[in-house]
């Protein structure tokens, strides 16, 4: 028998050995069965309020609320950065308080209030807020902008219920939040682009409106 009858290329053995263990990894009655045979995923109702209006609607009880408001109440303006609550990309407002909506569960906040950039002003009334980011370019590629406001809103109010004591506060009284603070409350939202001293901007801005 000649050499030539022994060689067998690598794709012919990587091959063969494959078809080998498909063909004897899974016995006949071990067959994965077919999905619609499957037991469904639990659900639950739940009852948002989302800028202002009631919905109920039955969730997978393992639905974030991130993908609660972009795929049952198609609010994209939300977005989905990291998914680990690392960028901030996700922020809302759940009863006033900024949460990284991708790492709660819908079924958390059955009854709560929710606001979204798209509840906090509209292409022809902006929230102060919203027109401040326009004025000082608040953003480059736009992708981090919804959480960055939303942020944003929370933290001035944040101000208004607790000053800490490291926060100087002008002869009227009221808390004046220097840069310094704005940039370490805000460092849960990240912009790739480096957009942070015209985000600071904006933000001192509507601070001095308020005051």
């Amino acid at each position: 028998m000649s050499q030539n009858e022994f060689q067998v290329s690598r794709r012919g053995v990587i091959a063969g050995g494959t078809i080998g263990v498909a063909a004897t990894a899974l016995p006949a009655e071990a067959a994965v069965p077919p999905i619609q045979e499957r037991d469904a995923p639990p659900t639950m109702p739940v009852t948002l309020k989302v800028n202002g209006s009631t919905h109920r609607v039955d969730l997978d009880t393992r639905t974030t609320l991130l993908d609660a408001l972009r795929e049952h109440w198609k609010l994209t303006g939300t977005k989905k950065g990291c998914d680990h609550g690392q960028c901030g990309a996700c922020t809302v407002l759940v009863d006033g308080r900024r949460i990284n909506s991708c790492l709660s569960l819908a079924v958390m906040h059955d009854g709560d209030e929710i606001t979204t950039i798209e509840g906090l002003g509209k292409p022809d009334d902006l929230h102060p807020m919203q027109a401040a980011f326009v004025t000082h370019v608040g953003y480059h590629c736009g992708y981090c902008t919804p959480g960055q406001v939303c942020s944003a809103v929370a933290v001035l109010d944040e101000t208004k219920r607790g000053v800490p004591s490291h926060v100087q506060a002008d002869i009227t009284g009221k808390p004046q939040v220097t840069a310094a603070e704005l940039r370490e409350r805000m460092s849960g939202n990240i912009c790739r682009c480096g957009a942070y001293s015209n985000i600071i901007e904006a933000m001192s801005d509507v601070a001095g409106a308020q005051a």
